[in-house]
């Protein structure tokens, strides 16, 4: 058994105000599968650039460890698999890949087709696949699961499950429990590391955050006590500086006077302390804030109807597909990657470009709002883009807070923002726009576990149409009122 130790760590970016660790201590067990989770935002990808050594903070690392970090960075796409493992990893065996796609059930054909040929599920297989190769490296999982549909996710965290000596960021719950059997929380001031998987962590979170919120309001009325108590001691700081004027005997009431004065000064800087201690202890609170749909009323008795519809390029991407939406249906697309789920969302959102046969049929008066799958279009300010699309700012801004973000990231370009960080502008921009009917592609890619909870709470409370894509086996179980299941064509 060998040990990563970080000792002390305080880390902040240049341009950052606030720290993202401040003096935090830990140990990891380097024979660990260990889950990370946290806010977007609180410093996930950040540790595992601190851990590797390609961030510096202050404070320090112990590893007896070498580090693997995926997702790679690919130098040349254009050559074969094979090789782009090799410029990775250097000299492989490829007997030692094949055994590893093997598990991942994917044909070891892939090895010897240029790497930008495969689709991006592939992609990922194959890259997870070569970090296990090696058993002398301690293995840096940053959300494995964006480009993998419901099948494939089964499978990559069954294949996590065999392996050992990892940290592995995702958002995806079941995914989690699947395969890990620690886990780390990044909290709003402190880290915790627990044993067992994300269902096991969330549980005690549940207690911990009903056991906080009690806590909270004791120590907000002690607060109020300990800050009234002060005021009363600086009001009688006053009055014996007051005495000392006209008094007979200057000498005798001054010294007196500033004796007292020194000892109310004192108890007052106690005071101060005891209530600095006090609200410390309300700061790693994570609250979950209830969120809002503004909702415009349906009075139709469809929403939308397909009939014999099939989409695609040049060839249809999926079998024709036949349905009708009532309101208050929320119906998930199902389907492998590259049945055209994406596809089909585009004829309802953008135009009908690609659409090859059949009948779509849309109220004209129907207003509808949309989140892209890939928010990383969002460029300049948050403001301007908010403007842009008609919103309310106030309730537009009201929201993002809600989603965790602060005062900070409004005044930064949206560019600048993580991808979870940009999927919450396009959550709020939906949320604060009042519609008929809501067509989310993948709405929880890169979203925090918090976020995806406070988006499933929202949806089931207020019941909007929707018509979804979505991977997170959670998500679908607790939101859809129906699955349609789409076949590729032929």
């Amino acid at each position: 058994m060998s040990m990563i130790q970080v000792s002390h760590l305080t880390f902040h970016y240049e341009d950052g105000s606030e720290n993202i660790f401040e003096d935090v201590s830990f140990e990891l067990d380097t024979s660990w599968k260990l889950g990370l989770t946290g806010r977007n935002g609180k410093g996930k990808t950040t540790l595992f650039k601190i851990l590797s050594g390609k961030q510096k903070g202050k404070g320090t690392v112990i590893s007896p460890v070498d580090y693997l970090y995926f997702p790679f960075q690919i130098q040349d796409a254009t050559q074969l698999t094979l090789f782009v493992i090799e410029d990775l990893l250097g000299e492989v065996a490829s007997w030692q890949l094949e055994r590893e796609l093997n598990l991942l059930e994917v044909d070891s054909e892939v090895l010897y087709r240029p790497f930008d040929t495969l689709s991006q599920g592939e992609q990922t297989k194959v890259l997870l696949a070569s970090l296990f190769i090696r058993d002398d490296t301690f293995v840096l999982i940053d959300e494995p699961t964006n480009h993998l549909d419901l099948k494939g996710r089964e499978l990559v965290s069954a294949y996590l499950k065999k392996k050992k000596g990892f940290i592995l960021v995702s958002h995806d719950r079941a995914f989690l429990d699947g395969c890990i059997d620690h886990i780390m929380s990044l909290n709003k001031t402190s880290i915790d590391i627990q044993k067992g998987n994300y269902s096991s962590w969330e549980d005690n979170m549940s207690r911990r955050m009903q056991d906080e919120k009690s806590q909270q309001q004791r120590l907000k009325t002690e607060i109020k006590k300990m800050e009234k108590a002060k005021r009363q001691t600086a009001d009688w700081s006053d009055q014996v500086e007051k005495s000392k004027i006209g008094a007979a005997d200057k000498g005798y009431v001054g010294h007196m006077a500033a004796k007292m004065m020194k000892r109310s000064k004192s108890l007052e800087k106690r005071q101060q302390k005891h209530i600095d201690e006090k609200k410390t202890l309300l700061r790693d609170l994570e609250e979950q804030e209830d969120l809002k749909i503004h909702l415009l009323p349906l009075r139709r008795s469809y929403v939308l109807r397909m009939t014999g519809v099939t989409a695609g390029y040049e060839a249809p991407l999926f079998e024709p597909l036949s349905f009708e939406m009532q309101p208050h249906d929320r119906i998930a697309l199902v389907g492998g990657n590259g049945c055209g789920k994406s596809t089909l969302l585009h004829l309802l959102t953008k135009d009908q470009t690609h659409l090859l046969s059949g009948k779509i049929e849309i109220p004209s008066d129907l207003v509808i709002s949309s989140i892209a799958q890939d928010p990383s279009f969002l460029k300049g300010p948050m403001i301007a883009y908010a403007e842009g699309e008609g919103l309310d700012i106030s309730l537009f801004l009201a929201i993002l807070a809600k989603l965790g973000l602060t005062k900070e990231h409004f005044e930064r370009p949206m560019e600048s923002m993580s991808p979870g960080q940009q999927k919450k502008i396009l959550i709020a921009a939906s949320l604060a726009k009042p519609a008929h009917l809501y067509i989310y592609d993948e709405p929880l890619n890169y979203l925090d576990i918090i976020s995806r909870a406070q988006l499933e709470k929202v949806i089931l409370t207020y019941q909007p149409t929707m018509l979804f894509v979505e991977h997170d086996a959670v998500f679908l179980e607790k939101v859809a009122t129906r699955r349609i299941e789409m076949h590729p064509f032929g």
